[in-house]
């Protein structure tokens, strides 16, 4: 099956917009970390995660800051990730649909595998065959050589890789023996399918387990492979015999982690209970706690580095990664200052870790305030701030204050359209925009804290300047106000103009910004910084992908339509007047019930002597000014009521339709004069 780069969808599917708002580097964990990886030689440690980064750290214990570097490509968690060629090759898999392969030592992403139609949960790495087998929710399995992965360049990025079918559930774990012979696969179907990844030959289906299986290992021949279940316990397999020929029961939840030493013969396990043991598989009598995490263990990672083991590396739903160091351990035999029953408290050999990577906070709450441009988020510290989606920053840390009360002292009587979604599942904050809600939000420049240079007040469409400002560095949407002429001279004298209009004129966000454009439902189809547009080959694949919605606004500069609201107006029943026949009426929703009270003072009340003979004064007065005037005797004549609510002249349309109104049908409105 042939897995291409790039394919363009963009002109046949839906193409969403989402960024993320963030800081320009991001050293922490951000969220809870699913894979690990340790390159002994060069004493580093890979960690993936679900805040989508791939983040490279040093583990030699004499370094201040262990933190090296980022690997960003993905936009979706990264499930699981493996170390091949003797730690030159790092590939990943994640919920993004892609598995990439990345240059381990510098950090960057070398090519991007779309073969998958859904979430990529795990990877299996055959070492003496640099094989790499990759396996989701899509019930695929696909295999890959390594070699010819890292051989792709941008033009030659076909790749034909054997699958293995059969698999009647989502897969969840993978293993292969070193020697690329067997293949085991585990799933939510509660069986362990094995294959031969030679020749792609089904071999056996194993049954035992009651739940899905969330990790499998294989010794190095694939003779026997250990498994860990949802169902809580521990499954020893003969692939000879084709039948469990062990079972565990060393937790009381869920296990989702599994490490094995070298020579086959301990057992280490973590999951939903949050403790670690080490179990002797050939005597199951003899087991250690080893520690108790703050969180459910999701993966772990041995230091191979002595048999047994000095060291192992724990992951958890945590951002915060921990060595537990292992010595002792094999000292413990069926002995008085042991435990045996599980059940019983257990003291954990170690209390303290070794080494800690400290993760970061991730955002877990978060409520879109009614201007709909600033939302408030709560994090796993508790600490709740403030941001502005439209600069893409944070604007304030207001430390543990309680969330709700910080909501109804933000809260504002202004109703402004959703024309965004927002998505916690990285931790951070991310932004979509669709085509069918992107461009709702209209505002004043003054109301949205825009000042014009002419002192004008013009509306503003906040997808639209939002838009312009992600794709500002994107040569395509630059214009400039020269004629041709004038432009030839420039390009022939080398000079850059500075006068090329780029942006919207009112706000930029933060060049570091990631910009994804992806199908409704998930699938990327690129993803890059939004100061990288400007660049030769993102400016070729931004072509290809930016869907015309976004062409319209950002390259030929046309604006969406206004909204309109359709509305009745009448004399109230307090005014003596008499109903008049319904006229069905229609404004821009941002039209202010100031406007709609000049309009009953113009056109409907008859004006009295007074008034008649300030506006025969008024013909000598600019225009300007007689609407002032207007202005201010209608305020003064005149009050609008909504439901027998009085309204603030400086409410809109859409306030009152959403706040007062509050019914189905046209909003209605009522005038009368008021009482002098």
């Amino acid at each position: 099956m042939a897995a291409h780069h790039r394919q363009n969808t963009a002109g046949r599917r839906k193409v969403q917009v989402s960024y993320v708002i963030r800081d320009e580097v991001e050293k922490y964990n951000r969220n809870g970390v699913n894979a690990l990886q340790l390159d002994p030689a060069l004493n580093r440690l890979f960690t993936a995660g679900r805040d989508s980064i791939i983040r490279i750290w040093s583990v030699n214990q004499h370094k201040q800051d262990p933190y090296i570097a980022s690997m960003e490509h993905h936009t979706d968690w990264v499930n699981d990730v493996v170390l091949c060629c003797n730690g030159k090759t790092l590939i990943s898999a994640s919920s993004d649909t892609t598995v990439k392969v990345w240059n381990a030592h510098k950090g960057f992403c070398m090519s991007t595998l779309r073969t998958h139609k859904d979430y990529v949960k795990a990877l299996a790495y055959a070492k003496d065959k640099e094989l790499v087998a990759s396996a989701g929710l899509d019930r695929q399995i696909f295999l890959w050589d390594v070699n010819t992965l890292t051989a792709l360049t941008a033009s030659n990025n076909t790749v034909t890789t054997s699958s293995l079918s059969g698999n009647k559930d989502s897969i969840y774990s993978l293993a292969m023996n070193q020697l690329g012979t067997i293949i085991v696969s585990g799933s939510t179907e509660k069986v362990l399918r094995v294959w031969d990844p030679r020749t792609c030959a089904k071999l056996m289906k194993l049954k035992g387990h009651t739940d899905n299986v969330k990790a499998l290992l294989l010794n190095r021949d694939g003779t026997q492979c250990l498994s860990g279940s949802s169902d809580g316990t521990i499954r020893l397999w003969s692939l000879g015999q084709q039948r469990c020929i062990a079972t565990y029961r060393v937790h009381d939840e869920g296990v989702w982690a599994l490490q094995v030493n070298d020579a086959f013969t301990h057992v280490y396990s973590g999951g939903r209970d949050r403790k670690i043991y080490c179990t002797d598989l050939r005597n199951p009598d003899i087991r250690v706690l080893i520690c108790e995490e703050k969180a459910p263990v999701l993966k772990m990672e041995l230091d191979r580095s002595a048999d047994p083991p000095p060291a192992v590396w724990v992951a958890t739903t945590k951002s915060t990664v921990n060595k537990w160091t292992l010595k002792g351990i094999h000292n413990f035999r069926a002995s008085g200052d042991y435990d045996n029953d599980c059940t019983n408290p257990i003291t954990p050999l170690c209390t303290q870790p070794d080494q800690v990577i400290k993760g970061g906070a991730s955002i877990i709450q978060c409520h879109i305030l009614n201007d709909k441009r600033h939302i408030l988020t709560k994090d796993t510290n508790n600490n709740v701030a403030y941001w502005d989606v439209l600069k893409a920053c944070k604007v304030e840390d207001l430390g543990k204050v309680d969330f709700e009360d910080e909501i109804k002292k933000r809260f504002k009587m202004v109703y402004v359209p959703n024309w965004f979604s927002v998505d916690l599942k990285t931790g951070m904050l991310t932004i979509t925009l669709d085509e069918s809600d992107c461009f709702a939000a209209w505002v004043s420049a003054k109301d949205a804290g825009f000042s014009s240079p002419d002192g004008s007040d013009p509306k503003l469409n906040l997808g639209g300047l939002l838009l312009q400002a992600l794709l500002e560095y994107w040569p395509r949407t630059h214009v400039t106000p020269m004629d041709e002429d004038e432009n030839e001279v420039n390009h022939v004298s080398g000079e850059q103009d500075s006068r090329v209009q780029k942006g919207n004129g009112y706000f930029q966000v933060p060049p570091h910004t990631p910009v994804i454009f992806g199908e409704a439902g998930g699938r990327t189809l690129f993803r890059l910084l939004c100061r990288d547009s400007g660049g030769e080959t993102e400016a070729m694949l931004l072509n290809e992908t930016v869907p015309q919605w976004v062409i319209d606004i950002t390259v030929d500069k046309n604006m969406p339509k206004f909204n309109k609201i359709p509305f009745y107006l009448q004399p109230h029943a307090s005014s003596g007047a008499k109903t008049l026949k319904k006229d069905r009426l229609s404004a821009s929703d941002m039209l202010q019930v100031r406007k709609v009270m000049e309009h009953v003072y113009e056109k409907i009340i008859n004006l009295d002597n007074e008034s008649q003979t300030t506006s025969s004064s008024n013909n000598e007065k600019p225009e300007q000014e007689k609407e002032d005037d207007i202005a201010a005797l209608a305020e003064e004549k005149i009050e609008l009521l909504c439901q027998d609510q009085v309204l603030d002249p400086n409410m809109d349309l859409r306030t009152v339709k959403h706040f007062i109104w509050k019914s189905g049908g046209d909003l209605t409105l009522h005038y009368r004069q008021k009482s002098t």
